[in-house]
């Protein structure tokens, strides 16, 4: 493991990537510290826990997607969370308009430009949307608790409402966002791995000190009376543990191999048998992006309930897919599985791979050229990225189930949860990849288990 590090910190432009990375990172969780203008951090955060109380629910999961910054009333408090709403509702228009996913697609990297700039005018008006509901609550609460809002900011009114405090709020909290919007594209586009999905990473590891304060509290070592958390129960949700990341490992890594053949092609005797050339058709197409827009979208109710709760009917659809409840856990599954379709139908191009093959002379054994092919391949994409959903879906509300069978505090089902750990094992596991093809390109052997170096530069 040293040699490799050392390996990776021998590459310039690779050590460079890093740094860079770090230090985005960096400056995300300081604006996690810095609270809207006008606002004591510590009385909001008091009557932010009183307000979701003490039970597991979407306001303590939307806390913990943004580092505990939801709850201070931070500059970042709303995370990247309006930019993957915006991002599932351009991808969902997408899939109900073939004619504009069609439009998209032959324009090219102009097409590319267009929809990312429809994504950020939409992130734009869902943080100003949600911010403002934010600013709202907060005069609730201090209403109930004067001195949450510094009176200078809050005494400013025209026609009775706090122009001055909303203006602020609106403008601070927007400005985070969209910041943390354009860090996470110059991470994917300067650093290594996806910028959007290493700061949810960052948010969701920012809570592990809290964590495991909460199992050294709930074991209770000091005193001899058995404490909330038993031995068993950690014991159990450390097997869960693992046999999450050993599952995520194996369906984001996972392919199926459809061999191939060529009609023309000169083998060479090389003196080693000649490898069958084949198609990986990954088990999970979409990685973990289904489980961060499954995630989203049911933050997204949570929200506007939070800070709408006198609209009866909202805060009953929120009360509905609260985690825990059989309401979250059937939501949460069918979005995991509708989203992996909907991602590997957007991404997936089997019309192209038989073009292709059709083109280099190649072919499927038993199956004819062009649409025969194309309908092979996409037969077979569905019937894995079936197994795949189910499978991903499966992991991801596991610890939901066991967590309530064994009372174990939210705190920490939240974080050892599925979720947390799919996203976490994801972003690590593609960033590894993204590594490793740095290395190679270098002429590095990285991560593999095998060999030295082969060149030098």
């Amino acid at each position: 493991m040293i040699d490799k590090l050392r390996s990776i910190f021998k590459v310039k432009e690779l050590r460079e990537k890093i740094g860079f990375v770090l230090l985005m990172l960096l400056v995300c969780r300081i604006g996690a510290y810095i609270t809207v203008p006008g606002i004591n951090g510590e009385l909001i955060l008091k009557s932010f826990r009183a307000a979701i109380g003490g039970g597991q629910n979407l306001f303590q999961f939307v806390d913990v997607f943004t580092g505990g910054a939801f709850a201070k009333m931070t500059l970042v408090a709303l995370g990247v969370m309006p930019y993957i709403t915006a991002s599932i509702f351009i991808q969902l228009l997408m899939g109900l308009v073939p004619s504009f996913q069609r439009e998209i697609r032959e324009s090219g990297e102009a097409g590319k430009r267009k929809l990312g700039t429809w994504t950020r005018i939409l992130t734009l008006l869902i943080a100003i949307f949600q911010s403002g509901l934010y600013a709202k609550q907060a005069i609730g609460f201090n209403i109930a608790t004067p001195g949450i809002i510094f009176p200078e900011f809050i005494e400013v009114t025209a026609f009775g409402v706090p122009w001055l405090f909303y203006l602020i709020t609106i403008v601070s909290m927007t400005t985070g966002t969209l910041f943390l919007m354009w860090i996470g594209e110059q991470i994917t586009e300067k650093g290594i791995g996806n910028g959007m999905s290493m700061i949810i990473s960052l948010g969701i590891l920012s809570a592990l000190p809290r964590t495991l304060g909460s199992i050294i509290s709930g074991l209770n070592i000091d005193s001899q009376d058995a404490g909330q958390l038993t031995l068993t129960s950690l014991i159990v949700l450390s097997v869960i543990f693992v046999s999450i990341i050993v599952g995520t490992v194996m369906v984001l890594q996972g392919v199926r191999k459809i061999p191939i053949q060529y009609a023309r092609r000169n083998v060479e005797s090389t003196g080693h048998q000649a490898k069958t050339p084949f198609i990986p058709l990954k088990i999970n197409f979409a990685g973990i992006m289904p489980v961060i827009f499954a995630s989203s979208f049911l933050m997204f109710p949570a929200t506007v309930s939070l800070l709408l709760k006198n609209y009866p009917i909202i805060s009953k659809i929120a009360g509905f897919v609260a985690p825990g409840t059989n309401g979250y856990m059937i939501a949460f599954v069918s979005l995991i599985i509708i989203f992996t379709f909907l991602w590997t139908s957007m991404q997936f191009r089997p019309d192209q791979i038989a073009s292709d093959m059709k083109k280099s002379g190649a072919f499927i054994p038993g199956v004819r050229q062009g649409k025969p092919t194309e309908e092979h391949i996409q037969h077979s994409m569905t019937r894995i990225t079936c197994i795949g959903a189910f499978f991903l879906a499966f992991i991801a509300i596991l610890p939901t189930i066991v967590g309530k069978l064994l009372a174990i505090d939210p705190t920490i089902t939240q974080f050892f949860g599925g979720t947390s750990i799919l996203i976490l094992v994801g972003v690590i596991l593609d960033s590894s990849k993204q590594i490793e093809s740095h290395l190679i390109m270098q002429r590095y052997d990285g991560f593999m288990s095998q060999g030295k170096m082969t060149g030098k530069f």
